[in-house]
């Protein structure tokens, strides 16, 4: 089957991204390997520099643009990891970033991107609206776009995770992604899929909002409503016109896997206990493991995607609160 990204474009945004994003490291949960008998091991993305895996795609997408198109600056839409991550690759490239947001983006991830010198455009309740806001930025000012998942460039870049992920745990039965528009659930599921044959890439993500499971399901990109989650990173839709994501998810994933929103939070509590501080999208591969919604044989991956939580939501949780409002 052909597709829009493939093993070459992965290896080419390794090369391109070299120095500009760290290779993570591969650590062992030591508390749940012991509790399952198998080997748990986590991609600790959190650990770049925007705290979150979105800075590769950002990177490659910013340093594959001609000269014009960063003189005419670049504008994207993100739930806050990808917005923040384009502004620093922006600014390393001297471009003027712009990057629209719906009302449900946290304001910590609000103020990071305002840090990096980008300018936010705060659009609507979803993030379909803010990436209308991009359609007229491009349109009525001549911006460059960068999509933050639907774009080969963006899967190319977050398929280097999973280079690393095969060349670290060749071993991994089972990788678990976070999946949202797919961008990173593609590029892992890509680069994995080439390299370990026999492991299973599953794409995890929240009961409320789930565009991609549900368009998986649907055999077509779906609208869905877009809904608070401690997932946050993980709403709004892929597009109804996704031209790469939604092929390459449908085509090369092995499953999906719903956990809800005490599941994800009883895995930020277990992952803060062994030392991690990271957000809800990060914790939903932990989340199904540790609710039983996936019993690995073997040797797996989770990753750790982001850290960028609201620090007072996550003291919640720490106390016991089971969701956002709770």
């Amino acid at each position: 089957m052909s597709l829009p990204v493939d093993l070459a474009d992965i290896r080419a945004a390794h090369d391109r991204i070299a120095g500009r994003v760290r290779r993570t490291p591969l650590l062992r949960d030591e508390v749940l390997s012991a509790r399952l008998g198998v080997t748990v091991l986590m991609k600790a993305e959190h650990l770049q520099d925007t705290g979150s895996f979105k800075l590769r795609g950002a990177s490659n997408a910013v340093l594959s643009l001609s000269a014009d198109q960063l003189a005419r600056g670049i504008v994207t839409a993100s739930t806050g990891n990808h917005g923040r991550a384009l502004a620093h690759a922006a600014r390393l490239s001297g471009a003027r970033a712009v990057v629209c947001l719906s009302r449900l983006v946290p304001a910590n991830k609000l103020a990071a991107i305002r840090d990096l010198g980008a300018e936010l455009r705060i659009i609507g309740a979803s993030q379909d609206e803010a990436m209308a806001e991009v359609a007229r930025a491009v349109a009525g000012e001549g911006m460059a776009p960068v999509a933050p998942f639907d774009d080969p460039a963006i899967v190319a870049g977050q398929g280097t995770l999973g280079i690393e992920i095969a060349e670290d745990a060749p071993e991994a039965e089972i990788v678990l992604v976070p999946l949202s528009g797919g961008g990173l659930a593609a590029g892992v599921a890509l680069a994995v899929k080439a390299l370990l044959t026999r492991a299973r890439v599953i794409g995890i993500t929240m009961e409320s909002g789930a565009a991609m499971h549900a368009s998986l399901s649907a055999g077509s990109p779906t609208l869905v409503a877009e809904q608070p989650s401690l997932a946050d990173s993980l709403g709004g839709g892929i597009g109804l016109d996704n031209r790469v994501t939604f092929q390459i998810c449908q085509a090369l994933l092995d499953d999906t896997v719903l956990v809800s929103e005490a599941e994800i939070a009883a895995a930020l509590r277990h992952l803060h206990a062994i030392g991690h501080i990271i957000e809800g999208a990060a914790a939903v591969g932990h989340a199904a493991l540790l609710a039983g919604k996936v019993r690995p044989r073997g040797p797996v991956v989770t990753i750790l995607s982001g850290r960028n939580i609201d620090p007072s939501l996550h003291a919640r949780v720490i106390a016991g609160a089971n969701g956002v409002a709770a």
